[in-house]
């Protein structure tokens, strides 16, 4: 099952937040701490995945805000 994912991407005009199967970004900011601070919002509040990429489009890090598939198990 796919994962719902919003992503913090580069633009020609600096930083997007788009979400996974639309070809448009929902925001356009100057700077990537912008993009993701607006990205964790909305991430937050649609429970999804949220990843950010470096400017050579591979991804830095990645959190879930939503149903994760595999949570961590306690140490017991």
């Amino acid at each position: 099952m796919a994962r719902d994912t919003h992503r913090v991407v580069p633009h020609k005009d600096g930083w997007a937040v788009r979400r996974d199967g639309t070809s448009k970004a929902s925001h356009v900011t100057p700077t990537k701490a912008e993009a993701e601070k607006i990205g964790r919002e909305i991430s937050r509040k649609q429970g999804t995945e949220l990843q950010i990429h470096n400017k050579d489009g591979r991804i830095a890090r990645s959190d879930s805000h939503g149903n994760d598939p595999c949570p961590p198990k306690d140490k017991a």
